[in-house]
């Protein structure tokens, strides 16, 4: 077995810092299907969303020596995700465009971390009427409740990824989903809040992983907490 199997993702990160040019490759591995799920389901676009993804690796790759351990590296590769993902929803409502609505890349999930699964035809329309309908929040609720509802992270996690307090994630999905309540009335009573859609194998999201089951070890970031108006409470 290769010893970077039974690698914590701490000690993958500090040996990525020591100079091993294989670690973070396989830390990202990893994680991958989790972080392109929160990517795609931000963003709501599957190619600005594996640029927010590349964007992210980057940096986390990058910024790796300067983090220390407060926090768990799942944590922190998160915040650096959500952070770029909203980096490119507020470029993008700055400067909007029309993207096609599943703004596929290439057939071979280049940059993705792994292909999509095909949806059954009523599977996949009502995942893009979910999609709209997300992408119709406000970018800070749409965050919360991605995280909370959509990859079923605990609010304590998502407030640590976020940089708010559990308070701030709970207000935030409460609105999100009053919101979607009336976005997605027209679907069957059942979808009053977020579809578990995570869950299901036939989604047009890659398979969720059910997390690290190795205890958390942390790698904290001094320098990336949210900027404020993403800590602001949205209206």
């Amino acid at each position: 077995m290769d010893g970077r199997d039974a690698a914590t993702d701490l000690e993958l990160l500090r040996a990525h810092v020591a100079g091993d040019r294989d670690a973070f490759a396989e830390l990202f591995h990893r994680h991958r299907d989790r972080l392109w799920a929160v990517a795609l389901r931000t963003i709501g676009d599957r190619e600005e969303a594996a640029d927010a993804l590349q964007d992210a690796l980057l940096s986390a790759h990058r910024a790796a020596a300067r983090f220390r351990g407060d926090s768990a590296v799942t944590t922190w590769l998160h915040r650096i995700v959500v952070n770029a993902c909203l980096d490119r929803i507020r470029r993008r409502q700055a400067h909007p465009t029309v993207p096609l609505p599943d703004g596929i890349r290439s057939g071979d999930g280049s940059g993705t971390g792994g292909v999509e699964p095909a949806a059954p035809a009523h599977d996949h329309d009502t995942a893009l009427v979910v999609r709209e309908a997300l992408a119709a929040l406000p970018v800070e609720q749409r965050a919360a409740l991605v995280l909370v509802d959509v990859q079923g992270y605990p609010v304590a996690e998502v407030a640590r990824i976020l940089g708010v307090a559990e308070g701030t994630v709970k207000s935030r999905c409460a609105r999100g989903r009053a919101r979607l309540a009336v976005l997605l009335g027209h679907l069957r009573p059942a979808a009053s809040t977020v579809p578990r859609t995570s869950a299901d194998p036939n989604t047009d999201v890659p398979g969720v992983t059910a997390g690290n089951p190795r205890p958390s070890e942390g790698v904290g970031s001094g320098s990336g907490r949210y900027r404020r108006d993403a800590n602001q409470e949205d209206s």
